[in-house]
């Protein structure tokens, strides 16, 4: 009788530890969803609102984020109207993020607006910038860019074989690829021709490479391998220029340019070139591939490296695009036009249209604008191309018409920047105030 009574009592704790255990994974599954839930609402409504928005100055710009968020922005400079009555307490304006509202601004300045939820969790900071009203002249037209490099760019590793027969790889595990060499034992670095005589000059001994690797810059130790008679090598592909087709964006009215959209990056190792100096060309289209799935096409160009064809200076390589001033117009613009710009907010997803001169004479393709993510950098725009004489020529967008202003409603909104593998009737556009900003 006791041996059945113990082994129903253990049964009884065996039930009630099942019981436990089940209680406390139903907790655990609630608090996870629970976690779950906060962070997928925090990262919805965080990409909901853009990072950072523009207004022009003196004009009054609608916005409708449609979430239930409050955002703190600094009373002065900036003025805030709409279908809302906004709070305001001592120098801060409280605005509730899922009602449509108006921000305007007399002044150029920067000012943050602090996004929360529930007046308490920190959602995100959105810089609120004020530009001056501006108008461009879209282009679209090819150009050739020839650029050096602020150093040596180290592209890659080898092996070498030495006078000794044997194989070495002296700068493996030392130099990365995208490094940039500067100097050699402290002295400075001119280009790659300087830099093979530099290390002919060590003859065999250890050299110190001053190298900048990213944004921090390294001494590295590397020895030379003699290959033949006082001719050394240190096992490195290098880099000092490069040259390419793209497109022209726009300039305005002082000469100033923008082109490309993304930056000038290497071939082989796809990383954004730290550019030294530039020029701009004029260049002819001598060849299209047309795009297909897999292949994105591309243009082919020639570019004439005389001074009567430059026509400009490249002085900054960026995320968004390649700038400088020009000296002339391109011989194949049309014509000094004048676009106003449309911001952001104000882009309509529907029809659209890009300038392209891929026929050989600048003209409007018509694309059709598919969704918009204000938080892109340079992929802001998605689009494809609905024009059956460009889908015939090029197969929709292809390489080297990076750059392509994008035109709607008689407004300069972006400029094309990628083009879909897959599915060359497909692109990306970054937004035009992402690349006057600079």
């Amino acid at each position: 009788m006791k041996f059945f009574e113990r082994v129903c009592e253990k049964l009884k704790e065996q039930k009630r530890k099942k019981m436990r255990y089940q209680i406390w994974i139903a907790r655990a599954s609630l608090i996870a969803g629970f976690c779950w839930g906060v962070f997928f609402t925090y990262t919805v409504f965080a990409e909901a609102i853009p990072d950072k928005i523009h207004i022009e100055k003196g004009q009054a710009e609608i916005f409708n984020f449609h979430v239930p968020v409050t955002g703190e922005l600094q009373q002065e400079g900036v003025e805030v109207f709409g279908n809302q009555s906004p709070a305001v307490e001592e120098d801060k304006i409280t605005l509730d993020l899922n009602e449509s509202f108006s921000l305007k601004s007399q002044e150029r300045g920067k000012y943050n607006m602090s996004c929360k939820l529930l007046g308490l969790f920190h959602i995100k900071d959105v810089s609120v910038e004020v530009m001056d009203k501006e108008q461009v002249v879209p282009c679209g037209v090819p150009v050739g860019i020839y650029v050096k490099t602020d150093g040596v760019m180290i592209v890659g590793t080898g092996t070498i074989v030495g006078n000794d027969g044997m194989s070495h790889e002296p700068a493996a595990n030392l130099v990365k690829s995208g490094d940039y060499v500067k100097t050699v034992n402290d002295e400075i670095v001119e280009n790659k021709e300087d830099l093979i005589a530099k290390i002919n000059q060590c003859q065999g001994e250890p050299v110190i490479l001053g190298v900048l690797r990213e944004e921090e810059y390294i001494h590295l130790k590397v020895e030379p391998v003699e290959t033949e008679e006082n001719e050394y090598k240190l096992g490195i592909w290098v880099r000092d220029d490069l040259a390419g087709v793209g497109t022209l964006t726009f300039y305005n009215s002082q000469g100033y340019y923008g082109a490309l959209g993304h930056p000038v990056s290497d071939m082989d190792t796809g990383l954004k070139v730290s550019l030294n100096e530039g020029i701009l060309y004029e260049a002819e289209i001598a060849g299209i591939t047309k795009g297909e799935k897999g292949d994105p096409g591309e243009i082919s160009g020639v570019i004439t490296y005389l001074d009567q064809y430059k026509l400009g200076t490249v002085e900054e390589n960026s995320n968004v695009g390649i700038y400088g001033k020009l000296e002339r117009t391109p011989q194949k613009d049309s014509g000094s036009r004048y676009f106003p710009i449309t911001l952001k907010q104000n882009i309509e997803k529907g029809e659209a249209t890009i300038i392209s001169s891929v026929s050989g004479e600048q003209k409007e393709y018509t694309i059709r604008i598919l969704e918009l993510d204000y938080n892109s950098e340079n992929k802001g725009i998605l689009f494809q191309v609905t024009d059956a004489e460009l889908l015939n020529l090029t197969g929709g967008v292809i390489q080297g018409m990076s750059g392509s202003p994008i035109i709607q409603n008689g407004a300069v909104i972006g400029a094309v920047t990628h083009v879909f593998v897959q599915d060359s009737s497909k692109g990306y556009g970054i937004f035009i105030e992402n690349m006057l900003e600079h």
